[in-house]
Protein backbone atom coordinates (compact mmCIF):
# COMPACT_ATOMS: atom_id res chain seq x y z
CA UNK A 1 0.00 0.00 0.00
CA UNK A 2 1.43 3.38 -1.01
CA UNK A 3 0.71 6.87 0.33
CA UNK A 4 -0.14 5.54 3.78
CA UNK A 5 -0.97 8.91 5.30
CA UNK A 6 -3.23 9.88 2.42
CA UNK A 7 -5.39 6.76 2.55
CA UNK A 8 -5.44 6.19 6.32
CA UNK A 9 -8.52 8.36 6.77
CA UNK A 10 -10.33 6.53 3.98
CA UNK A 11 -9.51 3.20 5.60
CA UNK A 12 -10.86 4.38 8.95
CA UNK A 13 -14.00 5.74 7.30
CA UNK A 14 -14.48 2.39 5.60
CA UNK A 15 -14.10 0.53 8.87
CA UNK A 16 -16.63 2.91 10.42
CA UNK A 17 -19.23 1.62 7.97
CA UNK A 18 -18.86 -1.82 9.53
CA UNK A 19 -18.21 -0.90 13.14
CA UNK A 20 -20.25 2.20 13.94
CA UNK A 21 -19.44 2.58 17.63
CA UNK A 22 -16.49 0.41 18.66
CA UNK A 23 -15.57 0.58 22.34
CA UNK A 24 -13.42 -1.31 24.82
CA UNK A 25 -15.21 -4.58 25.57
CA UNK A 26 -13.67 -5.07 29.01
CA UNK A 27 -16.06 -4.37 31.89
CA UNK A 28 -14.86 -1.87 34.48
CA UNK A 29 -16.07 0.97 36.68
CA UNK A 30 -12.83 2.73 37.62
CA UNK A 31 -9.41 3.30 36.04
CA UNK A 32 -7.94 0.80 38.50
CA UNK A 33 -10.44 -1.90 37.53
CA UNK A 34 -9.58 -1.27 33.89
CA UNK A 35 -5.87 -1.57 34.66
CA UNK A 36 -6.41 -4.94 36.34
CA UNK A 37 -8.64 -6.14 33.50
CA UNK A 38 -6.11 -5.17 30.82
CA UNK A 39 -3.30 -6.95 32.69
CA UNK A 40 -5.51 -10.05 32.87
CA UNK A 41 -6.33 -9.80 29.15
CA UNK A 42 -2.80 -10.66 28.02
CA UNK A 43 -3.08 -13.91 26.02
CA UNK A 44 -6.71 -14.15 27.12
CA UNK A 45 -10.05 -13.16 25.60
CA UNK A 46 -12.03 -10.17 26.84
CA UNK A 47 -15.00 -12.52 27.34
CA UNK A 48 -13.04 -14.69 29.76
CA UNK A 49 -11.63 -11.67 31.59
CA UNK A 50 -15.13 -10.26 32.05
CA UNK A 51 -16.29 -13.57 33.49
CA UNK A 52 -13.41 -13.55 35.97
CA UNK A 53 -13.69 -9.89 36.99
CA UNK A 54 -17.45 -10.19 37.50
CA UNK A 55 -16.59 -12.24 40.59
CA UNK A 56 -13.23 -10.68 41.39
CA UNK A 57 -14.38 -7.06 41.50
CA UNK A 58 -17.28 -7.81 43.82
CA UNK A 59 -14.76 -8.46 46.61
CA UNK A 60 -11.57 -6.71 45.46
CA UNK A 61 -11.68 -3.51 43.41
CA UNK A 62 -9.28 -0.91 44.84
CA UNK A 63 -5.48 -0.63 45.07
CA UNK A 64 -5.83 -1.12 48.84
CA UNK A 65 -7.73 -4.37 48.29
CA UNK A 66 -5.18 -5.82 45.89
CA UNK A 67 -2.13 -4.62 47.80
CA UNK A 68 -3.37 -6.60 50.79
CA UNK A 69 -4.67 -9.72 49.05
CA UNK A 70 -2.95 -13.06 49.56
CA UNK A 71 -1.18 -13.93 46.32
CA UNK A 72 -2.48 -17.51 46.35
CA UNK A 73 -6.04 -16.26 46.74
CA UNK A 74 -5.60 -13.96 43.75
CA UNK A 75 -4.01 -16.75 41.72
CA UNK A 76 -7.04 -18.92 42.44
CA UNK A 77 -9.47 -16.21 41.38
CA UNK A 78 -7.72 -15.40 38.08
CA UNK A 79 -6.50 -18.93 37.24
CA UNK A 80 -8.65 -19.31 34.12
CA UNK A 81 -7.10 -16.19 32.53
CA UNK A 82 -3.79 -18.00 32.09
CA UNK A 83 -0.30 -16.98 33.23
CA UNK A 84 -2.00 -16.50 36.59
CA UNK A 85 1.18 -16.52 38.71
CA UNK A 86 2.83 -13.66 36.81
CA UNK A 87 -0.42 -11.74 36.52
CA UNK A 88 -1.20 -12.06 40.22
CA UNK A 89 2.29 -10.93 41.23
CA UNK A 90 2.18 -7.97 38.84
CA UNK A 91 -1.28 -6.84 39.92
CA UNK A 92 -0.27 -6.86 43.60
CA UNK A 93 2.98 -5.00 42.83
CA UNK A 94 1.17 -2.46 40.66
CA UNK A 95 -1.46 -1.87 43.35
CA UNK A 96 1.23 -1.39 45.99
CA UNK A 97 3.13 1.00 43.74
CA UNK A 98 -0.01 3.02 43.06
CA UNK A 99 -0.48 3.43 46.81
CA UNK A 100 3.14 4.26 47.58
CA UNK A 101 4.11 6.37 44.58
CA UNK A 102 0.85 7.79 43.26
CA UNK A 103 -1.24 8.42 46.36
CA UNK A 104 -3.67 5.61 45.61
CA UNK A 105 -4.68 6.94 42.18
CA UNK A 106 -3.87 5.30 38.85
CA UNK A 107 -1.43 7.58 37.02
CA UNK A 108 -2.95 9.27 34.00
CA UNK A 109 0.01 9.40 31.61
CA UNK A 110 1.57 6.67 29.51
CA UNK A 111 5.02 7.57 30.83
CA UNK A 112 3.93 6.97 34.42
CA UNK A 113 1.76 3.95 33.68
CA UNK A 114 4.60 1.98 32.11
CA UNK A 115 6.55 2.23 35.38
CA UNK A 116 4.00 -0.05 37.05
CA UNK A 117 4.59 -3.80 37.27
CA UNK A 118 3.07 -5.74 34.40
CA UNK A 119 2.29 -2.62 32.39
CA UNK A 120 3.83 -2.35 28.93
CA UNK A 121 3.00 0.19 26.26
CA UNK A 122 -0.11 -1.67 25.09
CA UNK A 123 -1.63 -1.76 28.56
CA UNK A 124 -0.59 1.83 29.28
CA UNK A 125 -2.06 3.06 26.00
CA UNK A 126 -5.38 1.28 26.63
CA UNK A 127 -5.72 2.72 30.14
CA UNK A 128 -4.68 6.19 28.98
CA UNK A 129 -7.14 6.14 26.07
CA UNK A 130 -10.12 4.41 27.66
CA UNK A 131 -9.96 5.52 31.29
CA UNK A 132 -8.59 9.03 30.77
CA UNK A 133 -9.84 9.92 27.29
CA UNK A 134 -6.40 10.31 25.75
CA UNK A 135 -5.36 9.64 22.17
CA UNK A 136 -3.24 6.50 21.94
CA UNK A 137 -2.55 3.59 19.61
CA UNK A 138 -2.49 0.39 21.67
CA UNK A 139 -1.11 -2.49 19.61
CA UNK A 140 -2.54 -5.89 20.50
CA UNK A 141 -2.51 -9.04 18.36
CA UNK A 142 -5.46 -7.82 16.26
CA UNK A 143 -3.93 -4.43 15.52
CA UNK A 144 -0.58 -6.00 14.71
CA UNK A 145 -2.16 -8.52 12.34
CA UNK A 146 -4.28 -5.94 10.50
CA UNK A 147 -1.46 -3.43 10.19
CA UNK A 148 0.54 -6.09 8.40
CA UNK A 149 -2.31 -7.38 6.27
CA UNK A 150 -3.39 -3.92 5.13
CA UNK A 151 0.20 -2.98 4.39
CA UNK A 152 1.11 -0.30 6.91
CA UNK A 153 4.08 -2.39 8.08
CA UNK A 154 5.96 -5.64 7.60
CA UNK A 155 6.97 -6.48 11.14
CA UNK A 156 6.03 -8.50 14.21
CA UNK A 157 7.27 -5.82 16.61
CA UNK A 158 4.44 -3.91 18.34
CA UNK A 159 6.58 -0.82 18.91
CA UNK A 160 7.28 -0.55 15.17
CA UNK A 161 3.57 -0.98 14.40
CA UNK A 162 2.65 1.74 16.90
CA UNK A 163 5.17 4.13 15.35
CA UNK A 164 3.97 3.44 11.81
CA UNK A 165 0.27 3.80 12.63
CA UNK A 166 0.68 6.99 14.66
CA UNK A 167 2.72 8.45 11.80
CA UNK A 168 0.04 7.63 9.22
CA UNK A 169 -3.08 8.43 11.26
CA UNK A 170 -3.94 11.89 12.64
CA UNK A 171 -3.52 12.02 16.41
CA UNK A 172 -7.17 12.98 16.83
CA UNK A 173 -8.12 9.53 15.49
CA UNK A 174 -5.57 7.28 17.23
CA UNK A 175 -7.97 5.89 19.83
CA UNK A 176 -10.77 5.52 17.29
CA UNK A 177 -8.40 3.68 14.97
CA UNK A 178 -7.29 1.36 17.78
CA UNK A 179 -10.88 0.33 18.50
CA UNK A 180 -11.80 0.01 14.82
CA UNK A 181 -8.83 -2.23 14.08
CA UNK A 182 -9.48 -4.42 17.12
CA UNK A 183 -13.14 -4.90 16.27
CA UNK A 184 -12.36 -5.58 12.62
CA UNK A 185 -9.71 -8.11 13.59
CA UNK A 186 -11.96 -9.77 16.14
CA UNK A 187 -15.10 -10.05 14.03
CA UNK A 188 -14.11 -9.84 10.34
CA UNK A 189 -10.38 -9.98 9.56
CA UNK A 190 -9.81 -12.98 11.80
CA UNK A 191 -6.47 -14.72 12.21
CA UNK A 192 -7.91 -17.80 10.52
CA UNK A 193 -10.36 -17.59 7.65
CA UNK A 194 -10.74 -13.80 7.37
CA UNK A 195 -14.13 -12.85 5.94
CA UNK A 196 -12.92 -10.71 3.06
CA UNK A 197 -16.35 -10.83 1.41
CA UNK A 198 -17.71 -8.74 4.29
CA UNK A 199 -14.85 -6.23 4.37
CA UNK A 200 -15.26 -2.58 3.38
CA UNK A 201 -11.54 -1.83 2.94
CA UNK A 202 -10.47 -4.55 0.49
CA UNK A 203 -9.43 -1.90 -2.03
CA UNK A 204 -6.67 -0.79 0.35
CA UNK A 205 -5.61 -4.21 1.59
CA UNK A 206 -2.36 -5.85 0.47
CA UNK A 207 -3.52 -9.22 1.85
CA UNK A 208 -6.69 -9.13 -0.26
CA UNK A 209 -4.70 -8.05 -3.31
CA UNK A 210 -2.42 -11.04 -2.87
CA UNK A 211 -5.45 -13.36 -2.73
CA UNK A 212 -6.83 -11.85 -5.94
CA UNK A 213 -3.42 -12.34 -7.57
CA UNK A 214 -3.40 -16.00 -6.66
CA UNK A 215 -6.85 -16.49 -8.18
CA UNK A 216 -5.88 -14.98 -11.55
Amino acid sequence: MSDKSEVAGQILDGLRLMHSDPVCELNFKTPFELLVAVILSAQCTDKRVNEVTATLFRKYNTPEDFAGIDVHELERLIYSCGFYKNKAANIIKAATDILVRFGGKVPSTVEELVTLAGVGRKTANVVYAVAFGGQAMAVDTHVLRLANRIGFVRTDKPEVVEKALTAAIPESRWTEAHHLLIHHGRYVCKARNPECDKCTICAYCDYYASLCGKQE
